[in-house]
């Protein structure tokens, strides 16, 4: 159940919004652009300096940041990589990444 409402919530994020040109944009912009394309869909990406970084809008960079940081007080506390391991459904190797990790 848990996998469907992940893959749904992926397909939500997934969806691009679609807005009509003559709407948001002056005419001169609109007929330049048609002089290129016409009747079809065009991705204007997000300018360098306000992407966010991959997980930031949907909180799961921070959710894995807290995870990570549990993962090393766990191993501080004595807890081996191996029951880490598989409290958090992680392999070892990657245990040892996020504990190693600067």
């Amino acid at each position: 159940m848990l996998a469907l409402q992940l893959d749904h919530h992926i397909k939500e994020e997934a969806r691009m919004k679609y807005l009509n040109a003559q709407v948001i944009l002056p005419d001169a912009l609109v007929k330049e652009l048609q002089t290129y394309v016409q009747g079809e869909y065009i991705y204007v990406p997000v300018e360098q300096k306000q992407q966010k970084r991959w997980g930031e809008v949907s909180g799961y960079r921070q959710e894995l940041k807290q995870r990570n940081q549990q993962i090393k007080e766990e191993y501080q506390n004595g807890i081996s990589m191996e029951c880490l391991s598989e409290k958090y459904c992680l392999s070892v190797y990657a245990v040892r990444k996020i504990i190693y990790q600067k």
